[in-house]
């Protein structure tokens, strides 16, 4: 882990860029009074990404932000930016290229649904399928971007590669500054999902900048895809494998050095759920107007299993809505 930089704690830059971008609002934070009180708990605050930039994530905040930052340096019309992606990243990744007059291509899993293919399509992104996981198509993505001589554009990070995800994950901390700016009071307990961990990584270290030790900080991953978790336990960067997860945004089988080094500073506890545990959860968010995916949800998933204090304030992130 040696020279793996730390995340950004920087929000005003990409804050500053957003002001200029007409798909941009600030989502709401909501206070979700009733499962607080269902909970036994003080309070439920759940910043609802569902509609971000109208995308339908978080990541409509990170590679259209590199790519804008990108922009502002030099003209990229004749630049094809490549990725791979479990869905949301690539949407971000075409929607900046479309933006910015570039080109995407996005290489996906053969186990990303469908309809991330053609939303990807209708954006203009040109849409490989290779590989039977997240990491498989990864590898292919960096092949072609090698042999093309296009710009690999990763929501990841590793040995070698770091500049353009720390720049993506700097995009993320606006979801921060809104929630610093929103939030009534400092929350005592915050969960926080992971995939390859570059949300969660960005978002613990401006909230560790914020309000110091306060917050008890969690993370949250599938049992399938325990990334992170396992890195934390042997004290290294470690790979892990298994099924694939229905958290299939979460289902990452390796973490991003950046995010890791990152949470590894800033995260309380690690912790993971069965596929079970978190379709049981995410079915009575609805009532709540808190509909989801499973991995939208693991992070609320995993705060109603916990056994929390009667004066808990509570945070959590709803990254995306339900699948189609």
């Amino acid at each position: 882990m040696a020279g793996v930089p730390l995340p950004s704690t920087n929000s005003a830059r990409p804050v500053g860029m957003l002001k200029n971008c007409p798909a941009h609002f600030q989502t709401p934070l909501m206070s979700v009074d009733k499962l607080a009180e269902n909970l036994g708990i003080s309070s439920i605050h759940v910043k609802d990404e569902r509609d971000r930039m109208k995308l339908g994530s978080f990541k409509a905040l990170g590679a259209a932000y590199v790519i804008a930052s990108d922009a502002a340096e030099g003209d990229v019309s004749n630049t094809t930016y490549i990725t791979a992606s479990a869905g949301n990243h690539g949407l971000s990744v075409a929607a900046g290229a479309s933006a910015f007059g570039a080109k995407a291509v996005v290489y996906l899993s053969h186990t990303v649904p469908e309809d991330f293919a053609t939303r990807l399509s209708k954006i203009g992104a040109t849409v490989v399928r290779a590989g039977e996981n997240y990491e498989a198509s990864m590898v292919a993505a960096q092949k072609t971007a090698a042999d093309n001589d296009w710009v690999l554009l990763s929501d990841s990070s590793w040995d070698g590669y770091f500049d353009r995800p720390w720049r993506l994950m700097e995009g993320y901390t606006v979801m921060a500054a809104e929630i610093i700016q929103q939030i009534e009071h400092v929350p005592t307990h915050i969960y926080l999902q992971a995939g390859v961990g570059g949300m969660a990584g960005a978002m613990a270290a401006c909230f560790r900048n914020a309000w110091g030790d306060v917050p008890i900080i969690t993370v949250v991953e599938p049992a399938f895809a325990p990334a992170l978790t396992n890195s934390i336990i042997e004290g290294k960067f470690a790979s892990t494998s298994g099924p694939v997860s229905d958290m299939g945004r979460l289902d990452c089988k390796e973490a991003s050095l950046i995010a890791l080094a990152g949470l590894s500073r800033d995260a309380n506890s690690f912790v993971t759920l069965t596929e079970r545990e978190c379709l049981d959860a995410i079915k009575v968010l609805p009532k709540y107007n808190l509909d989801t995916s499973s991995s939208g949800g693991a992070g609320i998933a995993a705060m109603m299993m916990s056994d929390l204090p009667t004066d808990a304030r509570v945070l959590c992130i709803l990254s995306e809505g339900p699948d189609e």
